[in-house]
């Protein structure tokens, strides 16, 4: 019988994403850190607001990643 290991921790994708009550996964959109004066207002309030990530084939793996089933 072979030995089952734990799978470590991604620390990267613990920092980025959040889990829901419901399950899904929860980020806030990349780009809003610097070089800030050559977007738009609009674009710049839609990187200010948080989003459910819609892949539910990547929720899987991040899910994964994250530690949790």
């Amino acid at each position: 019988m072979t030995k089952k290991y734990k799978l470590k921790t991604k620390k990267a994708v613990v920092k980025k994403f959040k889990i829901t009550a419901t399950g899904k996964l929860k980020f806030r959109h990349p780009g809003k850190r610097h070089k800030l004066t050559h977007k738009s207002h609009k674009r710049k309030r839609q990187l200010g607001q948080a989003d459910i990530l819609q892949d539910s084939g990547k929720a899987a793996t991040f899910k994964r990643l994250m530690g949790v089933k």
